[in-house]
Formats: structure tokens, sequence, C-alpha cells
């Protein structure tokens, strides 16, 4: 799930820094205990005052003072710079100088926050530049021209905007044996009469689904997707496999099967696979005699996608974390 690059001249928005923002950033800094850790505080104040700047330009709210950026004790124990965004989770907002290539991300930024956004600033600190964001982070350095644009931001946003935090799927606790509400072992549904596939497994892969044994490796647990009695009469069962590769990426596999009566899936069935942004990634559509679909793919540590089911005009669309 590659994230795409551009021009940071052709795409950096120019804000200037108002006189509230260096006299609060002063103020934070001066609580420091050493010139080093002020001048970090410093510029992830004006980092945070400029974002915040931005998104009320959009129409966007934000609250300021939930931020743990603007909590003087979790300034002073950690490198933070969030931004919180009601109904949607916290931004990250990270300062870099001029001329640098590289933004720093420490490691304490990289869970809960749902975006990247890096803010340079000149010497003077009279003005600041946007020059982009990531949806994901699991590195300590992020170079500059991996950054996507700010209208990819605003895409992003949106569709958290529509997906809240809290409805996020977090794939790597599932590893620890912790799952959400809904997700269930494959074997309780396949037990319930009604939705036991009527037909016969016969492939190896599918038979696998079946079994109560797997490699301890490999984690599965299945959703029912209903898209309404009118379009099927029966559910379709989303089934999510992963598994931990050796480079740390997650592998994930993703099955979409008829239940019940329902031998096999309607023609015209997609399963699509959205990246963090909202463009498809992978897609899968159900041919007249399938008795399911599936698509595969790796990912990093704390990427965000979605998974969408549809059928003529209607979708369900279930939002991951891995």
């Amino acid at each position: 799930m590659n994230n795409s690059t551009y021009k940071l001249d052709d795409f950096a928005l120019t804000l200037p820094i108002s006189q509230s923002a260096r006299i609060t950033a002063q103020q934070f800094a001066d609580q420091q205990p050493n010139p080093e850790k002020a001048e970090q505080v410093r510029l992830n104040t004006l980092a945070v005052w400029v974002v915040n700047d931005y998104l009320e330009m959009m129409d966007i709210p934000t609250d300021l003072q939930a931020s743990d950026s603007w909590n003087s004790i979790m300034r002073l124990c950690g490198n933070i710079a969030d931004l919180e965004v009601p109904s949607v989770g916290r931004l990250e907002c990270r300062p870099v100088q001029e001329h640098q290539q590289i933004c720093s991300i420490p490691p304490e930024t990289w869970e809960e926050r749902v975006g990247y956004l890096v803010v340079q600033f000149d010497e003077s600190l009279q003005e600041a530049r946007l020059l982009g964001f990531m949806p994901s982070v699991a590195t300590e350095t992020l170079p500059l021209e991996q950054l996507q644009p700010l209208e990819a931001f605003i895409d992003h946003l949106s569709q958290l905007r529509q997906s809240p935090v809290s409805s996020l799927v977090n794939l790597n606790q599932w590893f620890a044996g912790i799952f959400e509400t809904g997700w269930q072992t494959i074997e309780s549904l396949w037990n319930v009469p009604e939705l036991r596939p009527a037909y016969v497994f016969r492939s190896t892969e599918t038979l696998e689904l079946n079994t109560l044994k797997e490699p301890e490796s490999i984690t599965k647990r299945a959703k029912l997707i209903d898209l309404g009695i009118q379009i099927l009469n029966q559910p379709v069962m989303l089934i999510v496999e992963i598994s931990l590769e050796e480079d740390q990426q997650t592998s994930i596999r993703l099955q979409l099967h008829a239940t019940g009566n329902q031998i096999y899936l309607p023609a015209g069935v997609n399963l699509t696979v959205l990246d963090s942004s909202g463009a498809v990634f992978l897609n899968a559509q159900s041919r007249k005699l399938d008795n399911y679909i599936q698509l595969q793919f790796r990912g990093e540590p704390t990427e965000q996608f979605s998974v969408r089911i549809a059928i003529n005009d209607i979708s369900i669309t279930e939002y991951f974390r891995i």
C-alpha cells in the first residue's frame, strides 16, 4: 500500500505565524529544564498552532486544550505535537527546519494518531509552510519526498469523520486475543444451521476455514455483513486472516463467503480494499458461480485501510488499523 509522492514546492501552503502563537510557544518553552528541550517544545507548539489555524480556515473544528501538546506534564515527558480533532482523533504536527529533507517522527507518536502533518519553519519564525501529510508511520525518519499533498489530507479527514476512530478494528490486538464486538470465530458462525453454507467444501483452502486447529502464527475472525434482504436474503460472511511476517509486515487475507441456502454469491458483489486516503487498492468481483471471493496483501504496522462490500448501490464499509 505505497503512498504517492509529489513535489513539495508545488503544493506547500505558506501561512503567517501570529504573535499569539509565538508568545504561547515561548511561554511553554520557558517551562522546560534545558535549552534543547525548550527549542523542541517551541517548534512543536508552533507546528500545532499553525495546523490549528489551517484547520480553522477549512472550517474543521479542533480542540487545542484537549491535546497532549497543551498539557504541561506531557510536554515535559515526551516529544509530542498532537492536535485533537473532535470526532476524528489526534493529528501529529511535526516541525522541520528549512533545507531539511527528513522529518523526525518520535516512536511515542506512532500510536493513537490519525495522520501526520509536516510544518516547515524558517529562522525568523514569521511564517510556516505546510508541506504535506502521511496517514501513518512506523519509522523514526520520514523523507519529505514521501509526503502526500494537503488535498489528500482533507480527503483523509473526511473519510475518518465518516468512520470514527472508535470503530477502527485494531488488527494488532488480534494477535493478543483481543477482538472487537461482532468479530467471531468462523466455527461459531458455521455452527449456526441457518448460516452453514449449503455447498460442500471441496478445496483444501476452504476446508482450512472450517478446521478447529490453526497454526499459532495465524489469526482469523469472521463477521456477518447484511446487504439488505431486498438484495440478498442471506448475509454474507467476511473472513479476515492475519499473520505476522519476518519483516514485521502483516499478511492479510480477506474472503467473502455465501452463507446458508445462498449456494453462490450473487454475480457482481465487489470486495474492495481502500488505502488510508480512500483510494482503491485492490478489488475482486464475484462471478456467476463463485462460492466466495478473496484478496490478499501486506501492510506496515499502524497502517490504516478499509474494506468495502458492495452490490448495486448498497455498500458496507469496515475500517481497520494494522
